[in-house]
């Protein structure tokens, strides 16, 4: 009994100890939790007990993957002012310059050049602030990474067949800058890469657009639980609406996977 009830006695201080764990590098938001507490006190609780306390510490997403769906939640939102504060955590949280990099550019194709450009100078300042120089980014025009030809046959006729006789020039576009260039710059992981867009489409409330690539993304390598990790954590950075919205979308996919799992 007594083993028991210390069990349950150290299980509720774990409980407790991760609902109080602190938020990195308070000193470094933009709005200090004085200020929030002097407009919404709540607000500034559920900040440090929900949302750092729980949401960046559960176990189905690792923190470097939640920084990397934060920036670029905050860019497809171009919510850029609080940039400066999660991309320092960023590259606290495993996050390389070159793939911070990566996914801005990556994002001006995806959320729009204006949200891309407006990524710049907050972090341009974290990099300043950190001596990131030149060598430690991306290459304008590097050594590409392998094109899946067969995949990418397909794919090009699918959107041709249906599209190519309404945009041919966006039909065109797609193919040499997205498929043929931009998903194939190594200085992001595929799987990463699927991650930013997948999270940029969830925020921008581009549900139409998240069958796609939510199926790349797991065939990059992404795993149903991290897919659902990464619905949960974009909740509180791109709202309940988003998230909700997502979430059928996600079901139909994850359901086809099985069923096609099941077959072979």
């Amino acid at each position: 009994m007594k083993s028991f009830i210390a069990l349950i006695a150290g299980v509720a201080a774990m409980a407790a100890s991760t609902a109080q764990a602190p938020q990195p590098n308070v000193a470094g938001r933009r709005v200090s939790p004085e200020q929030v507490r002097s407009v919404a006190p709540a607000l500034e609780q559920h900040t440090q007990e929900r949302l750092y306390g729980q949401v960046w510490t559960r176990s189905g997403l690792g923190r470097r993957d939640r920084s990397l769906i934060t920036i670029a939640a905050l860019i497809a939102r171009g919510e850029a002012p609080a940039l400066g504060y999660y991309a320092d955590q960023a590259l606290e949280n495993g996050v390389r310059p070159r793939e911070i990099s990566e996914t801005i550019t990556h994002l001006a194709y995806y959320a729009s050049w204006g949200k891309a450009m407006a990524a710049v100078p907050p972090v341009g300042e974290v990099f300043a602030k950190r001596g990131v120089d030149a060598g430690q980014l991306p290459a304008a025009s590097p050594a590409l990474l392998p094109l899946d030809q067969a995949a990418e046959a397909q794919r090009a006729k699918t959107v041709g067949d249906q599209f190519g006789a309404v945009a041919p020039g966006l039909v065109d576009y797609t193919t040499d800058y997205l498929f043929k260039d931009l998903w194939l710059r190594p200085d992001l992981a595929p799987r990463d890469r699927s991650l930013i867009t997948v999270a940029a489409l969830i925020a921008s409330g581009q549900v139409a657009q998240i069958t796609f690539h939510l199926n790349r993304a797991m065939d990059n390598g992404l795993t149903q639980e991290q897919a659902a990790e990464v619905i949960t954590h974009l909740a509180f950075y791109a709202g309940w609406p988003n998230a909700m919205s997502a979430l059928p979308v996600a079901k139909e996919v994850f359901a086809k996977r099985a069923e096609a799992a099941a077959r072979d």
